[in-house]
Parts: C-alpha cells; sequence; structure tokens
C-alpha cells in the first residue's frame, strides 16, 4: 500500500504547486511522471534495505539467483524512474516499467499466496493486488510520452 499512497499523495501535491504558478507543474501529465518516478524510487530502496530479506522471499521457485533479480529488479526501478523524467528516452522507460511491473506480478501472487510478509505486513490478497498492479500499470501508461 506504501507505493501507492506515495503515487496518489505525490500527485496531488505536485499538481497543488502546479496550481499555484510553478509552470512546469502546471499539466498533470508532469505532476504524474514525477509522483510514478518518485514511486519507483521509493519501492527500489526496498531492494537494498532492511526489507531486502522480505523481497528474497517473494521470488517465486523457479528463479535460480534471487539475490541477482532482486537487485536488478531495484536498479531497473532507478533507471526508470530516471529515465521517465528524461524527453527522448521517456518512452524507452515508460516500456521498461511496464514489462517489469507484469513480469513482476508472479512474485506478487506468491508472496500473497504464501502469506510473505514486508516489513512485518502482510502482503495483499491476490485479487486487491491485482488492482492495484492495473493501477500502477495506469499510471505508468498515463507518464508516458504518449499522453502529453
Amino acid at each position: 500500500m506504501a507505493p501507492f499512497i506515495v503515487l496518489c499523495t505525490t500527485f496531488l501535491l505536485f499538481r497543488g504547486i502546479g496550481w499555484l504558478g510553478v509552470p512546469m507543474l502546471d499539466h498533470w501529465h508532469p505532476a504524474l511522471q514525477l509522483a510514478v518516478a518518485l514511486m519507483f524510487l521509493m519501492t527500489a530502496s526496498a531492494h537494498w534495505g532492511k526489507r531486502r530479506t522480505d523481497l528474497l522471499n517473494m521470488v517465486p521457485p523457479g528463479i535460480t539467483n534471487k539475490e541477482r533479480a532482486v537487485t536488478w529488479t531495484g536498479v531497473l526501478e532507478i533507471a526508470g524512474a530516471a529515465g521517465l523524467l528524461i524527453p527522448g528516452i521517456d518512452w524507452i522507460a515508460s516500456i521498461g516499467l511496464l514489462l517489469m511491473l507484469i513480469l513482476m506480478f508472479p512474485a506478487n501472487i506468491h508472496a500473497a499466496r504464501h502469506k510473505i510478509t514486508i516489513n512485518g505486513k502482510q502482503v495483499l490478497p491476490v485479487f486487491p493486488r491485482l488492482l492495484l498492479q492495473l493501477f500502477f500499470i495506469t499510471a505508468v501508461v498515463l507518464a508516458s510520452p504518449w499522453f502529453k
């Protein structure tokens, strides 16, 4: 739920700043791009912090090198967040983040079915997690350059 809260609150914050007269944020699209980037930076931070073990437990059994998978998904989240804010490569970042959300969903299903916790809190059941993942996918698509 924390990524959802970060995404929604930072989007509203950035739009509010835009309404107060900051020209760069005076449109929903750059505010959403920044919010999505911050959400991915926040989720990436778990890949190296005290929640790393929890993320390692989420990796489905078919993935042979869990350490490498968790590290690289964190690196890709950081790269995608940065790339989303750079004109010219934002479309590549959007596609990458979209694919990552889709390809990492089996880990979320695995976590839900095995009642894995993250930071001491149980992950969402599969159906609410699916709805949340669809919300994140929608946010990434709308933050892409094709919706400017």
